[in-house]
Parts: C-alpha cells; sequence; structure tokens
C-alpha cells in the first residue's frame, strides 16, 4: 500500500496543490524537469504533426496531371501558416503572461490571487479571438494579398483562411488553457486536450479533403473541428479537477496593473510569435518572386523545423514551472542548476537530430511533394544549411523561456524578437538581391547564429545576478 501512495504521489496529476508545490520546490530538477517536460514535448509534437499532416494531405491535392495545383494548395498553407503563427502569438502572449504570474502566486502560497489570473488571461484570450474570426474574415482577401499570395495560390489561400479565422476563439482559448495548466505543473492535462485534438484533425484531414471532396477548405475544416474539440476538452479539465485552478467568469477581476503584469510577462511571446508572423510574409513574398514552387518548398522546410523547435520547447515548457515556483520562492540555486540541465541536454539532442536531416534532408521534403524536383531541390538544400544552426537552438530557446519566466520582460522580449525579427528581416530583405534564391535558403541560418551570439552574454548577466542575489539572500 505504501508503494502504491509513493508512486502516486512521483505523479504530479495525482498530486495535492500543496504537494506539488513541495515537489516543484525540493525534489532534484534533474528528475523533476523530464518528468514535467513529457507531456508539454508529446503536446507540442503532436500540434507540430497535425500541421505537418495538413502540409501533406493538401500537397496531395491535384493529380499527376495537375501538380501545379497541389503545388498552389501547399503554397497557401505555407502563406495562411502567418495568420495561425500571429493567433498562437496573441494565445501565449495571454496564456503565459497570466501562468508566468500564477506559478510565482502559488510559489508563494496565494491560491486566490492565481485564480484572478486564471481567469483574466483566460478570457481576454477568447474575446481577442473573436475579434479576430471578425475581421480576419471581412479583410481575408487583402491580408493573403499582403502575406504574399500569388494569383494561383490566391483561392486555395482564401479557402484555407476562412475556417482558420472562425476557430481562433477556439485556438486561443485552448492555448491559453494549456499554457495555465503547464504553469500549475499540470502539463498533462493540457496534454490529454492538445493531443485529442491533433489526433482527430489527422483523422479528419484525409476524410473531407478526399472523401468528401472538400479539397484545401476541407483540411481548414478539419483543423477548425480539432480546435474546438481540444477547447472543450481542455475547459473540462480545468473545471472538474480539484488540483487544477478553476477558471470562472465570477474571478474575472481585471485591474489595470493586472493587464500590465500580464503584458509584462507575455510580451516576449508575442514578439517572439508575431515577428514569426511578419518575417514569415516575408520569406513568402520573396519567395513568390521564384513561384509557387519556392513558397511550397519553404512550408514545408518550415513544417520540419516546427518539428525539431516543438521538442526543444516542449522541453523549455518543462523546465517553466520549476523555474517560475523556485524563483518565486527565491530557490535561484535550484533555477541556474535546471537551466544546465536543460540547455545540455536539448544540446546533445539538437547535434544528433542536425546529423539525420542533414544526410536525409531530400527524402524529407520528398514525403511532402514527391515527383516535384523543383521544391524537392529548394526545400532539401534550405533544410541542410537550416540543419548546421540547429545545435544552437537549445542555449537561444532556453535562455528565452527562463527570462520570461523570471519577468526579465526586456531582455526577453529583445532575444524573443531577435531570432525571427531583428536579424531576420534585413537579411531578407537585402540578401536575396544580390544572391539570389540561396539569399532566402541563408536568411533563417545567419539570422540564427547572430541570435545565439547575442543570447550568451544577455544569459550570462542573468546568471551572474542570480548568483549575487543567492549570495546576499544567504549572507548573516
Amino acid at each position: 500500500m505504501r508503494r502504491e501512495n509513493e508512486k502516486g504521489r512521483a505523479n504530479p496529476m495525482a498530486m495535492s496543490a500543496e504537494e506539488r508545490q513541495q515537489m516543484l520546490l525540493t525534489q532534484p530538477v534533474e528528475k523533476i524537469i523530464p518528468k514535467m517536460a513529457l507531456p508539454t514535448i508529446c503536446s507540442m509534437l503532436i500540434t507540430s504533426i497535425y500541421n505537418m499532416a495538413d502540409t501533406y494531405f493538401v500537397s496531395q491535392i491535384g493529380t499527376a496531371e495537375a501538380t501545379a495545383s497541389g503545388t498552389s494548395a501547399s503554397a497557401a498553407v505555407g502563406i495562411v501558416f502567418s495568420v495561425m503563427a500571429m493567433i498562437q502569438a496573441l494565445a501565449f502572449m495571454f496564456g503565459m503572461g497570466s501562468g508566468t504570474n500564477v506559478s510565482h502566486l502559488l510559489g508563494m502560497g496565494k491560491r486566490k490571487e492565481a485564480e484572478v489570473y486564471s481567469a483574466v488571461g483566460f478570457f481576454s484570450a477568447v474575446a481577442a479571438g473573436v475579434l479576430i474570426a471578425v475581421l480576419g474574415n471581412v479583410f481575408n482577401e487583402p491580408l493573403m494579398r499582403l502575406l504574399g499570395a500569388t494569383e494561383t495560390a490566391m483561392p486555395y489561400a482564401l479557402d484555407y483562411a476562412r475556417y482558420i479565422f472562425l476557430a481562433a476563439p477556439f485556438m486561443m482559448g485552448s492555448l491559453s488553457m494549456n499554457n495555465l495548466l503547464r504553469f500549475q505543473g499540470l502539463a498533462t492535462y493540457g496534454m490529454v486536450g492538445i493531443i485529442s485534438g491533433g489526433l482527430l484533425n489527422m483523422l479528419l484531414d484525409p476524410l473531407l479533403i478526399f472523401v468528401f471532396n472538400m479539397g484545401i477548405a476541407g483540411a481548414s475544416i478539419a483543423t477548425a473541428i480539432s480546435q474546438l474539440t481540444s477547447f472543450v476538452i481542455l475547459l473540462v479539465m480545468c473545471s472538474t479537477h480539484a488540483d487544477a485552478i478553476t477558471i470562472h467568469p465570477r474571478n474575472y477581476r481585471p485591474t489595470k496593473q493586472m493587464y500590465a503584469k500580464i503584458l509584462n510577462n507575455g510580451l516576449p511571446s508575442l514578439g517572439r510569435q508575431g515577428i514569426m508572423s511578419v518575417s514569415t510574409s516575408l520569406l513568402n513574398n520573396a519567395a513568390a518572386v521564384y513561384g509557387d514552387p519556392a513558397i511550397a518548398a519553404f512550408a514545408i522546410v518550415s513544417r520540419c523545423l516546427n518539428f525539431v523547435n516543438s521538442t526543444v520547447v516542449g522541453f523549455g515548457q518543462g523546465f517553466q514551472p520549476v523555474c517560475g515556483y523556485n524563483y518565486g520562492a527565491r530557490l535561484y540555486g535550484r533555477v541556474r542548476q535546471g537551466f544546465w540541465f536543460c540547455v545540455q541536454f536539448s544540446t546533445v539532442f539538437l547535434v544528433l537530430i542536425s546529423a539525420v536531416e542533414l544526410v536525409l534532408a531530400p527524402g524529407f521534403v520528398e514525403l511532402f511533394r514527391k515527383g516535384d524536383p523543383q521544391v524537392v531541390e529548394i526545400g532539401a538544400r534550405a533544410l541542410r544549411l537550416q540543419c548546421l544552426t540547429f545545435p544552437f537552438f537549445g542555449w537561444l530557446i532556453i535562455s528565452n523561456m527562463m527570462m520570461q519566466t523570471m519577468g526579465k520582460a526586456v531582455r526577453a522580449s529583445i532575444l524573443g524578437i531577435a531570432r525571427q525579427g531583428i536579424f531576420l528581416i534585413p537579411v531578407v530583405l537585402l540578401l536575396p538581391q544580390w544572391i539570389g534564391i540561396w539569399g532566402i535558403q541563408l536568411a533563417q541560418p545567419i539570422a540564427d547564429i547572430v541570435s545565439c551570439l547575442l543570447a550568451v552574454p544577455l544569459q550570462l548577466q542573468l546568471l551572474r545576478q542570480m548568483r549575487q542575489e543567492e549570495q546576499l539572500s544567504t549572507s548573516p
């Protein structure tokens, strides 16, 4: 009986809020972080996989005699990805902004205040999603043109974007709840909702696209249904489990100070994800000069990169509740230990993945556009160049997440927008003019390397500051 109790207490799902707090504040970080990270990695990978599923099934639209239709449809998915990135950016701003405050408050034992932050973050995200759903469909066509849709890709982009916009309230609500659960140390609950929606999406894609002959609109409807499903499951999780903070309208009591704190902690996510939307649209516009095959190739490479990023981000998200709780409790040594553990683990993983994808890059691209040599050639070269920078992602991503969780908004925002904005945008605008499509393929790798060089001194300075604060707090 005692062994069963000990086994149950080792599982965050089986713990009370007090037991989970004690675990996060006392157990070795090398054991807690993988435990916290496993469900977040699964959630991130499933999200990445069903985005890849959309790209895969949409790329199969068209017959051998009409390969161009499949290429244009694939390009459309890449174009609308900018829209989805912006929706996710706003959702992460509210979810991570409120979630960071929740973890700090729980670390200090202030559960009632944490409940108010949860409600404000969630309902604000849903309200923003409703606004996006309305405005997005009103201005659908000019927005698609702005994002780089060619005349051949435009009909597919309009069809795909329509239902993505309609699903925005559910997408933003799901992502905000997932982040709130994760910062409470309950990432497994979030995983259940995200995986359920992801699996449903992968089942509905071929059914709606091919069986019901709905084309690219079928892929978009499948995504919308899956987002609604995840939303309902996560809302049930938050409302029926005693160990999770209940999201209730009566707790929606926002103040200017609360929104200031949510924005302070959430702006790095908005900057990181939002600038990615801008840079992706610039990449699409630059690639449009070379036609739909170039846009399709970069869309495929983007999905492959997201798959790799998702693993590292998921691991970093497992670190965030440990970081938040211990930082709130002023246990700075444990925060530093967790950071170094995450960087070491992620770097080893990324070196291995880089070696595999460097060799198999053409095969990965061909999975999506078999028999389309132009797409494969452009995509394989871009993926191989990107593989050379994979080993730097660990330091860059974990540093950014640690800064954000600790409320270091300025440096987190700078680092968040560096990779996809400060360094990428000028490279995308200038380099293709000098060396053509090679400039587009080299743009992201160059931005990644320079961003990592910026991250090293910023993070080392933060680690030194924490060590000094720890020495001051322990001195007599």
